[in-house]
């Protein structure tokens, strides 16, 4: 038989490969959705929390990071429920 031929269980097997990829896109995309989220608090929150650059942060600057973290997160979230949420 060759791979073209129809046969009862390859309408499934084709299914299941098609979630298959669709999961590994799904994952894919979330790693890259984190990837761009770490990278934009770290910027963004470095960039507004660390005035002087040195080898240890302060104080100070160390719970600005944290939370512009916190902030960021939260909206984020706000955003992202908004957004998918239904309409009422």
């Amino acid at each position: 038989m060759d791979s073209f031929s129809s046969s009862p269980s390859s309408g499934s097997n084709t299914q299941f490969q098609s979630e298959q990829l669709k999961n590994q896109l799904k994952a894919q995309l979330a790693q890259a959705y984190i990837e761009q989220f770490m990278e934009t608090i770290s910027t963004k929150c470095f960039d507004k929390c660390i005035t002087k650059p040195g080898s240890s942060m302060s104080g100070s600057e160390s719970s600005c990071i944290s939370r512009c973290v916190d902030r960021y997160i939260e909206a984020t979230g706000i955003i992202t429920s908004t957004l998918f949420s239904s309409p009422h």
